[in-house]
């Protein structure tokens, strides 16, 4: 149970990683570029199911407050 939980959760990240990752490319703004690709390489890393949550929802956060 916890395993296919954490690949759902890795999946969802990653699906919010390619649209940052699609609009940072388009749009030329690198904090979404980077916050993208960060969506999609954590899961690899993390094997925690909470941690994995936490440091997703942190991660989709982020451009929100930080802009350039």
């Amino acid at each position: 149970m916890k395993d296919q939980s954490i690949l759902i959760w890795s999946m969802l990240f990653g699906a919010i990683g390619l649209g940052f990752f699609v609009y940072g490319t388009r749009q030329r703004v690198i904090v979404p570029f980077a916050i993208g690709v960060a969506l999609f390489v954590f899961p690899y890393f993390v094997s925690n199911l909470y941690l994995l949550i936490v440091i997703g929802v942190v991660l989709v956060a982020v451009p929100y407050f930080v802009r350039f």
